[in-house]
C-alpha cells in the first residue's frame, strides 16, 4: 500500500492555507522540568472546531472537488470531533452533512456537530447507517482516518511543528484511529529523507515518535499485536476522541513503516495527567490530549536528559460535567 509522499503532504498544506489555524509550538518549562526534558506542546486544541481534525477533513473535502468538484453532501461517522470538522468544512462550501454518531457519544459533542450545522443520528452501527445514508441520499462518505488526504491534511501538524523550531528528539501522539500519528509521522520521515539543500524543514533522522492509545480502546495496538482490525471489545474510554471502532488499512500501514512505538495507558493515568497539564499549560484540553503525559508519568516512555520533546495536544473538546468529575 502507497504511504503518502512529500508532495501529498506539501498539495494539503498549500490547500489548507489560510482555511486552518497554523497552532502554536509552546514550550512548557513545567513539565519539562518534572521530566527532565526540553519538552513543548503543539497547542491542536485551538485549531478550528477545537480539534486536528479540521485539517483532515478540510483537505479531503478540497481535494475531492478538485478532482471531481463538489459532492451533493457529505456523511460522515464520528465520536464528535471528525463530526464537527466535516460539518464545519461542508458549511463552507454550503453542503449538507450527517454524521453517525455513537449512543453514548459526549453530549456537548454532539451539541457541536447540530451547531456547526450537521444532521446527527444515534447508531451502534457506525460504519453500516453511514455508508446506507451516503447510497440513499448520494452524499460522499468522509472517513475520519483510513483515507490519504486526510492523513495528508494530518500531516501539516507534523510540517508546522518542524517549521518553528530545531527537530524533536521525541514526538508523542495520541492515537485514536491513527490518522493523526499517521500524517505526524509521514511528515517528519519525508524531512528526514528529503534532498540535499531543500529548503524545506528538516526532521532529525533520529527522531523517535511513539503512539499512545488507552488500553480500554486500543485499535491500532491491538491490531499491530494480532493483524485483526477490530478489538474484540467496544472501545470506551474517557479520551472519548480515541476510541475508534476499527483500525483502518491505510493507517495501519503508515504505523507499521514509520513509527517506532505504540504505548498503552491505563484510566487512572489518563486522569491525573489531564489536569496536570492543563494546569501547567493553562490551555483547556480534553482527555484524548492527556494520553501523552501519561505515557510520560507512567514511565511507558523515556528520553535522554534534555531530550527535545513534543506532545501534540489533539484537541479541546471537553464539557463542563466532565470537567467536574476532577473535582
Amino acid at each position: 500500500m502507497r504511504l503518502i509522499s512529500a508532495d501529498d503532504i506539501a498539495a494539503a498544506q498549500r490547500r489548507l492555507a489560510g482555511r486552518v489555524v497554523r497552532t502554536p509550538l509552546m514550550p512548557c518549562p513545567r513539565l519539562g522540568d518534572a521530566h527532565g526534558l526540553d519538552l513543548w506542546v503543539k497547542a491542536e486544541n485551538l485549531q478550528h472546531t477545537g480539534s486536528f481534525k479540521a485539517r483532515g477533513a478540510m483537505n479531503a473535502l478540497l481535494a475531492l472537488v478538485e478532482r471531481a468538484g463538489a459532492p451533493a453532501g457529505l456523511t460522515a461517522f464520528s465520536a464528535g470531533n471528525h463530526g464537527m470538522a466535516v460539518a464545519w468544512a461542508g458549511r463552507t462550501f454550503g453542503l449538507p452533512t450527517v454524521v453517525c454518531m455513537p449512543p453514548h457519544a459526549v453530549p456537548a459533542k454532539i451539541a457541536a456537530v447540530r451547531r456547526y450545522g450537521g444532521e446527527v443520528v444515534l447508531t451502534e452501527d457506525l460504519l453500516g447507517t453511514c455508508e446506507t445514508l451516503a447510497a440513499e441520499r448520494g452524499y460522499h462518505l468522509l472517513p475520519p482516518y483510513d483515507n490519504p488526504d486526510v492523513i495528508a491534511g494530518q500531516a501539516t501538524v507534523g510540517r508546522e511543528l518542524l517549521a518553528d523550531g530545531p527537530p524533536p528528539g521525541l514526538v508523542l501522539v495520541p492515537v485514536g484511529g491513527g490518522g493523526l500519528i499517521s500524517g505526524v509521522a509521514a511528515a517528519l520521515r519525508a524531512a528526514a529523507s528529503g534532498p540535499t539543500g531543500s529548503t524545506e524543514p528538516q526532521a532529525g533522522p533520529a527522531t523517535r515518535i511513539v503512539g499512545v492509545e488507552p488500553v480500554t480502546a486500543n485499535a491500532i495496538g491491538h491490531a499491530l499485536r494480532t493483524g485483526e482490525a477490530t478489538p474484540p471489545q467496544r472501545p470506551r474510554s474517557m479520551a472519548d476522541g480515541l476510541a475508534a471502532p476499527f483500525a483502518g488499512r491505510h493507517t495501519l500501514a503508515h504505523v507499521r513503516a514509520l513509527v517506532d512505538e505504540v504505548v498503552e495507558v491505563r484510566e487512572d493515568d489518563i486522569r491525573d495527567a489531564w489536569w496536570e497539564l492543563m494546569d501547567a499549560t493553562k490551555l483547556l484540553v480534553e482527555p484524548a490530549a492527556a494520553v501523552t503525559l501519561a505515557a510520560l508519568r507512567a514511565g511507558l516512555v523515556s528520553a535522554a536528559p534534555g531530550t527535545r520533546t513534543v506532545l501534540v495536544l489533539s484537541g479541546g473538546n471537553v464539557s463542563p460535567a466532565a470537567l467536574s468529575t476532577l473535582a
